[in-house]
């Protein structure tokens, strides 16, 4: 039975991984083409005075327009990085690391379309940007990132293990086939 437990969690936390995934992809998603639709590059509308606007931007580059002439390295990494994070979260048998690669991949993949949907040339497209934070525009991807890096930090931090060793029933399963093995 431990080791049916044991064969059965690894796909719990990739449902998790692919769960999480889909829907912070489509909230990032719906939200660009919302703003997309009702927002304009010429004018901002305040949410929180002073914290919060929103407004159209077209970002070719990386955090705070870094690497704009360079948009077509910054989606290859994102591709790079993508699939070493997808890897990551179908390998995991840990929820919390789950979750956070998770999110980190939805904020990734997510400005890859961007620049995917949005390029003339080779992956030279732009992110649609709209949260005004008054030193920063962003988006929902960018938010998913940033909540990634802080929880796999704490992850880290805390040691929380990356592939879960296992509850003491499997302990106590990978000891009789030991012993079984020993006797023989």
């Amino acid at each position: 039975m431990a080791e049916l437990n044991s064969a059965r969690r690894p796909r719990v936390h990739v449902a998790v991984f692919v769960c999480v995934a889909l829907v912070t992809l489509v909230i990032d998603r719906v939200t660009k083409l919302m703003a997309l639709e009702s927002l304009s590059t010429d004018s901002s509308t305040p949410v929180v005075p002073g914290l919060l606007s929103l407004r159209l931007l077209h970002n070719p580059g990386a955090s705070l327009g870094m690497g704009s002439s360079a948009t077509w390295v910054i989606s290859l990494f994102a591709m790079i990085v993508g699939v070493g994070l997808l890897v990551a979260g179908v390998i995991t048998t840990s929820t919390p690391w789950a979750l956070a690669l998770s999110l980190a991949f939805s904020g990734a993949v997510g400005n890859l379309i961007d620049r995917v949907i949005y390029a003339d040339g080779f992956l030279d497209g732009s992110v649609v940007d709209f949260l005004d934070y008054g030193w920063s525009v962003g988006n929902v991807a960018d938010i998913w990132l940033v909540v990634a890096g802080v929880a796999l930090v704490a992850l880290i931090l805390r040691s929380v293990p990356f592939r879960d060793t296992g509850r003491e029933d499997d302990h106590a399963a990978v000891r009789r086939t030991t012993n079984e093995h020993e006797e023989r």
